[in-house]
């Protein structure tokens, strides 16, 4: 890094939690029960976005086939039912141990609800571990806007361009250097494409790797 951050700022879904592959994997089977057809690229394009956006997307896609709002229903029932083997990313423990020893302040920066997030951190018993959640109607605009990281640093009592950024998602890497955040991308289901390396700081296979560069 080319200065320790004030703080670090954290995407959940796909970052801390390895949870956009059980979305994916329900997306599917509620797809298949409804009788409609995707691809792994229209899924993907649904990534790192609020409900409103995605929605659109698919009632789009649905061209009159069926609803969206149905769709994601049956979408989040079947993830309810696989949520409970819901895991870890690594490096997640460590990572956080390490901004203990080095005294910096973290929040979660999400497109979930806080309901998630809460579910998310006692099943891996997290409580406690993060200074703040900014989730889903905490701000006007969701990803790419840069609404949700600024919330973040103001929660934080940061300013936003001493604050490290860490996300998985292309539209989560926009919002967060929109914010002005040094950022750093952690591919989970998404890879880094060369608008987004341009945004990021680097690019990190794991969150072992954002330790190692906090020093």
């Amino acid at each position: 890094m080319p200065i320790r951050p004030a703080a670090v700022v954290f995407d959940m879904d796909g970052l801390l939690f390895d949870s956009e592959a059980l979305y994916r994997e329900a997306f599917f089977v509620a797809a298949r029960d409804l009788g409609h057809r995707f691809t792994t690229e229209d899924f993907l394009e649904l990534v790192g976005r609020p409900w409103t956006a995605n929605r659109a997307t698919l009632q789009a896609r649905l061209d009159g086939t069926g609803d969206a709002d149905a769709l994601k229903s049956v979408w989040m029932r079947h993830y309810e039912a696989k949520r409970a083997s819901l895991a870890l990313k690594a490096g997640v423990a460590e990572l956080l141990d390490r901004l203990d020893e080095l005294g910096l302040p973290r929040a979660i920066c999400t497109s979930s609800s806080h309901a998630d997030v809460r579910y998310n951190l006692a099943l891996h018993r997290l409580g406690g571990r993060f200074n703040a959640v900014v989730a889903a109607g905490d701000y006007a605009r969701g990803k790419p806007a840069p609404d949700a990281f600024l919330r973040a640093a103001e929660v934080l009592g940061v300013a936003a361009g001493d604050c490290l950024a860490l996300e998985d998602s292309h539209n989560g890497v926009r919002a967060a250097a929109a914010a002005g955040m040094c950022t750093v991308m952690v591919p989970d289901l998404l890879s880094a494409t060369e608008e987004v390396r341009a945004l990021c700081h680097c690019v990190a296979a794991s969150l072992h790797d954002v330790r190692a560069l906090l020093g």
